[in-house]
């Protein structure tokens, strides 16, 4: 039975209405810095970034008595509340269902490999507490009329963990964040770019003392890039992943992170080898994952040519009718790109196949009015025809109507309207989509407290590279919330943000400045459209799902030819306007060139294909199969286990990319605790490690 959902309530659910920020906080202070007048804010705490991970990270920290402040370049714009899928989702523990607990919840999370076991543990067990705690804040996850938490199953989960609101999970997250933060009194900056971490000293005695921002509405004749200082004893890094990165991405448009300032800033980074892409919506409209029920009602899927002719491609790759259907729905679960899943005619053929037409000039479409094409030879598509796993569920789901935008409309109409606000009607016209990047799981590299190598700089969410090769479908929001509490618990037993910094930070402001000035060349140097297009079509081309060698080892070679050239000449905008994108790009450059030294290191040291990316060459061990025959310039090296024991770790060091290695740190599922053993550690702040590097 199909019951028909009001439209306000599909209203509430996709037009997420974000709280009015208040006039922003005073500026007490002026610096002189050379010919710059640059205003300063002191604080106990800053956090960049507004998103989900951020504002979770100041709530908490507000709470504890912390004096904190939020910057942010764009206030309810960045990928936590623009961007998703409709499996945006959290991660539960919470009920009898299939028997789940935290230690196999674990596991589950670090199964891909690649990450600490004792993270993956923490997130398992503060799941829990981050959605209660949500749920207090007043976002709507489902529930059944006995309180249990309605879920179900999603990529790289085999248990059914997930749960969520509709597309717009992470969205409401942030707007019921936004509220408390608000509601707290939290200054937040906006319109306020983070462009430098200032730090005092070197080597061990390192420490952070300030953010340099740029802040549009200050610029002056005294002060013509907008700079602000914010001179603090911590900073929480939650800035969200590099989406600009690549130029086949659904992050929303002017997504940088801050991978390029964290390098900058002599932090090291985990794991930046490893992304996530799939098939989705391109960012030139409106940028969006086309996972869970997109796929799971089964479209038909085509592509257009130049001369507008139609192609049914898929069928040059699956044997049977029944076979493509059943992995077009497949893709709802096991939406990442996954080299392995291109084998045996799995999901991810289908990945690899709309890759190929993209590099033909075709556009490709899913047309919900339609039902797939038959494969020459074969049957027509019928729901009677489909895998056991794929019949089951949409009988389960009760989706058993004749065409593809029923069975849409009755599983999640949600899906229709979240495109209707952005002016495509899915239910009247074909939707065009392409493999695009996602995330990025790898970041700064933290400790089991948010700590990054630099005391007190953290990071959480997707600045944070916690997240292993492969992660279940929304554990990363759930870490972003988990990581933000921890943080805030750290800093609170610390005491470290309880007042607002004291002293001077003159001369780092100064040296700063002096940098920036050196980088930003108006007439001569490289142009700032030219660095962006460069980087764009290298990580795209070069580093996205399939990757050779060669084309990795040259891909690294350029891009230290660009930040070298960066480096001698800076550079080059046209309006006063653009510096600040100047700076961004030239941040985005360098996560570049780290990106593919980690990624180079990780191909010559006999690395195999895993999660993202498949390692193609042709002494490889796994070769993908299309009905039409063998596909062997796709030719992959298969995953090796020994991969998955241990991070690769990138840090800037005199201008150079420094790679190394370490173990993923262990979690001994034997040892448990003793309740007097152990609570005088909790009483004492014990288990903060307070006195650890």
């Amino acid at each position: 039975m199909t019951i028909k959902v009001p439209q306000q309530i599909l209203d509430a659910l996709t037009d997420v209405e974000m709280p009015r920020l208040p006039a922003g906080a005073p500026f007490d202070e002026i610096v002189q810095a050379g010919t710059h007048q640059i205003p300063v804010h002191r604080s106990g705490c800053i956090v960049v970034g507004s998103g989900a991970a951020g504002l979770r990270a100041a709530v908490e920290l507000k709470r504890r008595g912390g004096d904190v402040a939020i910057i942010s370049q764009s206030a309810w714009g960045g990928t936590s509340a623009c961007s998703g899928s409709d499996k945006q989702t959290l991660h539960t523990a919470n009920t009898a269902d299939q028997g789940d607990d935290f230690k196999a919840m674990a596991r589950a999370i670090r199964a891909g490999g690649a990450m600490d076991e004792d993270t993956a543990y923490i997130e398992a067990v503060g799941s829990v507490r981050a959605m209660a705690s949500l749920q207090y804040l007043g976002l709507p996850l489902p529930q059944d009329p006995l309180g249990g938490t309605l879920r179900y199953q999603t990529d790289h989960d085999e248990v059914g963990r997930a749960t969520s609101c509709g597309p717009r999970t992470s969205r409401l997250m942030v707007q019921v964040l936004a509220r408390e933060a608000l509601r707290l009194d939290i200054p937040l900056f906006n319109q306020t770019t983070a462009v430098r971490l200032l730090t005092k000293g070197d080597g061990a005695e390192q420490r952070v003392i300030g953010v340099l921002s740029m802040r549009p509405k200050m610029r002056s004749d005294e002060n013509p890039f907008g700079l602000v200082a914010f001179l603090t004893n911590s900073v929480v890094l939650a800035a969200g992943g590099p989406g600009e990165l690549y130029r086949d991405s659904v992050f929303p448009n002017g997504c940088f992170g801050s991978l390029g300032m964290a390098l900058e800033a002599g932090l090291e980074l985990v794991n930046i080898t490893e992304s996530q892409f799939g098939i989705g919506t391109r960012r030139e409209g409106f940028p969006w994952n086309l996972s869970g029920t997109y796929v799971q009602v089964i479209p038909h899927i085509y592509s257009v040519d130049a001369d507008g002719a139609e192609h049914h491609f898929l069928a040059d790759y699956y044997r049977t009718t029944q076979e493509m259907a059943s992995n077009i729905f497949r893709k709802g679960y096991q939406w990442p790109f996954h080299a392995s899943r291109m084998l045996e005619f799995g999901s991810s053929l289908a990945d690899l196949a709309i890759f190929r037409e993209g590099q033909k000039g075709r556009r490709v479409f899913m047309d919900f009015n339609r039902n797939p094409l038959p494969v020459p030879g074969d049957q027509e598509f019928s729901l009677d025809r489909l895998d056991d796993d794929v019949s089951q569920y949409l009988r389960n789901a009760g989706a058993t109507h004749d065409l593809p935008i029923d069975r849409l409309r009755h599983m999640n109409p949600l899906a229709i309207e979240l495109y209707r606000r952005y002016k495509v009607d899915i239910a009247a016209e074909p939707l065009e989509f392409a493999v695009n990047n996602q995330h990025m799981n790898g970041g700064v590299s933290v400790d089991i407290w948010g700590r990054s190598n630099v005391p007190g700089i953290y990071a959480v969410g997707e600045a944070a590279g916690t997240h292993g090769v492969t992660r279940p479908g929304g554990s990363a929001l759930n870490a972003g919330q988990v990581f933000g509490t921890r943080v805030a618990e750290h800093l609170g037993a610390s005491g470290r943000a309880r007042d607002p910094m004291h002293g001077t930070a003159d001369d780092e402001i100064g040296s700063a400045v002096a940098k920036i000035e050196a980088m930003l060349r108006p007439q001569d140097g490289v142009d700032l459209k030219s660095v962006r297009d460069e980087v764009q079509a290298r990580m795209s081309d070069k580093a996205g799902i399939l990757c050779t060698p060669s084309e990795v080892s040259q891909a690294l070679a350029d891009a230290m030819e660009l930040n070298k050239a960066i480096r001698e000449r800076g550079i080059a905008f046209g309006r006063t306007s653009e510096a600040g994108r100047a700076l961004q790009w030239q941040q985005m450059a360098l996560s570049s060139e780290a990106v593919l030294a980690a990624l180079h290191h990780y191909i010559e040291g006999g690395g195999g294909s895993r999660g993202a990316r498949a390692i193609c060459e042709p002494a490889g061990d796994a070769l993908p199969e299309a009905r039409t025959g063998p596909l062997p310039d796709y030719r992959f090296r298969g995953k090796t286990e020994e991969d998955k024991s241990e991070q690769i770790l990138v840090r800037l060091e005199h201008d150079q990319m420094r790679i190394s290695r370490r173990q993923n740190r262990q979690f001994d599922e034997t040892e448990k605790s003793f309740f007097e053993r152990d609570w005088p550690a909790w009483l004492t702040g014990a288990i903060y490690e307070l006195g650890d590097a």
